[in-house]
């Protein structure tokens, strides 16, 4: 059986420890590097399933390291450690390639659970048929349906759902959803994604107020919790 394998790249001596173990208990490959340099070679030279990046790092930070392993088209996700409060930093970072974040100090249990969570997602990244809530989206009839009725959808709403997607649980910025969705639209601005995500949540979630499949980000932008 396939364990699946991690990349922890962290200067810390005791959170790097902490991660270690909390992902060799669950039953992963680690591998650990202390320095971005280190890092961005076991990254090229074994590709694991996973990759955990902190962005202040000695001689090379996680951005640098983001940009090479993408330049590489490497798609392995990979998930920033953050200091609380860098929402520029978040930004700048996911607009390099990353796919989630979580800001110090995290609970371990969550980031056991979002890693896992991409892994199991990225198996079914080919799939053209997506179910969330009671929706289900096919985007090879380019149709929406939920309860088994079909549910209208502008071009634009029907681009954002597919855009996020396939893409969920991943942090994405207003600037990668205009760029995603709208293209080279130049009449377009944030206020467009938001109110395109307002008309998306008014068709597809319970309760349009509280959300609970597109997921606002403060400062950032959306995430999609299939």
């Amino acid at each position: 059986m396939h364990k699946p394998s991690v990349l922890i790249i962290e200067d810390d001596p005791a959170l790097l420890r902490g991660l270690k173990d909390n992902f060799e208990a669950q039953k992963y490959r680690v591998q650990i590097a202390r320095d971005g340099q280190e890092g961005l070679g076991a990254a090229l030279n074994q590709p694991p399933d996973l990759v955990l990046l902190d962005i202040m790092l000695p001689k090379m930070n996680g951005y640098e390291i983001c940009r090479a392993i993408r330049a590489k088209r490497f798609d392995m996700p990979i998930i920033m450690l953050t200091a609380k409060g860098q929402e520029e930093d978040i930004i700048r970072g996911l607009e390099l390639g990353a796919d989630d974040y979580v800001t110090k100090p995290f609970s371990i249990r969550e980031l056991l659970a979002r890693a896992a969570a991409f892994l199991r997602r990225r198996k079914g990244h080919a799939a053209t048929v997506f179910e969330f809530g009671d929706c289900k989206l096919d985007l090879a009839a380019h149709k929406l349906y939920q309860g088994g009725k079909e549910i209208e959808l502008t071009t634009k709403e029907f681009r954002l759902l597919e855009f996020f997607a396939t893409r969920p649980g991943r942090a994405l910025t207003r600037d990668q959803i205009l760029d995603g969705v709208w293209g080279n639209d130049i009449v377009v601005n944030d206020r467009s994604v938001d109110r395109c995500v307002t008309t998306l949540r008014a068709k597809i979630e319970t309760n349009p107020h509280q959300p609970v499949l597109i997921q606002t980000i403060r400062d950032v932008g959306y995430r999609f919790e299939s």
